[in-house]
């Protein structure tokens, strides 16, 4: 990382910071909605090396973007302006350093170079990863004060405000407040966190996550409609938003689609309420349906899936796993499986054979644990 760092900007960095990416056990879409969540921190996280200038230049090199896209971006820090409609890697960047501008904590210029590990595109929250490696070495360097939860909201706002996508606060807050082993049953609405143990080692268990391949741009996607959904569906019932929402208001909401958005939502934070009950009292085969249940309603309520999704979520709970569903925006990327560690081989098998048989790319997989949230590395 150093080495990429000197490479690139002819010097030192004066520190390197690093931030995960995220898996969401249970809570869809609640978080917009006032609502509840239950997130951990993957082991997988983008770095960032990064120098102080004197001037008011940002320059941010990354080898990790896109093969269309340039290496190196610079603009100046007074020319810095929401870019909503023409999304670039950068954008992150550059928006997290105009977010912490504006929030009148003085930044200066700045060299930063990034490297990654987490998948984009595949639902583990690879933008937050970025805007938290970024947010917390600016934390430290310029407003050492600066609560990681405030820190959080600042990182969401370079995501909405900047970079248009109208995403909740629970990615940037997993990325900076996880510990390692452990999830967070984190109340958005709040902002109380409580750390749970999280270890299904011991059970014999273990979470598999099944990247689909699929990649989708969540700015482009559905994912600003389903919100407008969701606040239309609180509006109609007269509700500040769907978390203070039951089953029988639904009988307010006249449009059927509508009416299904928020059905999801309110099914879905009890759901994160009930895996937060048996993750606590050590119950955690019981997770698994509530994964299943999870995932029809993403499908069926919700309609953010995708054939590739469902394929790998049924293939999973055919070669016997407890429970599957997918994760992140839709439309794509991953599906998380809870299994008996030692049917790994043979559901992997399962659904590999499931995708070709259907023609479709091999899936990629791998074991998810709950690891540190952001740090300094260097």
């Amino acid at each position: 990382m150093t080495t990429s760092f000197e490479s690139t900007f002819s010097s030192s960095p004066e520190g390197v910071w690093a931030a995960p990416g995220r898996l969401n056990i249970i809570g869809e879409f609640t978080d917009f909605n006032d609502g509840l969540v239950l997130p951990m921190a993957l082991d997988a996280t983008t770095t960032a090396a990064l120098r102080r200038r004197v001037d008011d230049l940002v320059q941010v090199s990354s080898s990790s973007a896109p093969a269309t896209s340039r290496p190196l971006v610079s603009a100046h820090l007074r020319d810095l302006s929401p870019q909503i409609g023409t999304t670039s890697w950068s954008d992150y960047a550059f928006g997290v350093v105009w977010a912490i501008d504006q929030a009148g904590l003085a930044v200066s210029g700045l060299d930063i170079h990034l490297e990654s590990t987490v998948p984009i595109g595949a639902g583990l929250s690879s933008s937050a990863a970025l805007e938290c490696a970024i947010g917390l070495a600016l934390r430290d360097l310029f407003a050492p004060e600066l609560r990681l939860q405030d820190l959080a909201l600042l990182c969401q706002r370079a995501e909405n405000a900047y970079v248009g996508v109208p995403s909740g606060i629970m990615d940037q807050t997993a990325s900076l407040c996880c510990i390692s082993g452990h999830a967070i049953l984190f109340d958005t609405r709040s902002g109380e966190i409580e750390q749970l143990g999280f270890d299904l080692a011991p059970a014999g268990l273990e979470l598999l996550v099944i990247d689909t391949r699929v990649r989708r741009q969540l700015a482009t996607s559905a994912y600003a409609d389903r919100r407008a959904a969701c606040e239309l569906a609180a509006k109609l019932i007269g509700v500040r938003a769907l978390r203070d929402a039951t089953l029988r208001d639904l009988a307010k909401i006249p449009d059927e689609v509508v009416r299904r958005r928020a059905r999801h939502v309110i099914t879905e934070n009890d759901r994160v309420l009930s895996v937060a009950e048996s993750l606590t009292a050590g119950r955690l085969v019981e997770i698994g349906p509530v994964l299943s249940a999870a995932h029809r309603s993403l499908r069926d309520d919700f309609e953010v899936s995708c054939k590739e999704l469902d394929l790998a979520a049924e293939a999973a709970e055919r070669a016997g796993a407890y429970g599957a569903r997918m994760i992140g925006g839709g439309f794509g990327g991953c599906v998380v499986a809870l299994i008996n560690a030692d049917d790994e081989d043979w559901i992997i098998q399962t659904v590999e054979a499931a995708f070709a048989f259907e023609g479709l790319l091999t899936p990629q997989f791998f074991s998810a644990l709950a690891a540190s949230g952001a740090h300094r590395v260097a």
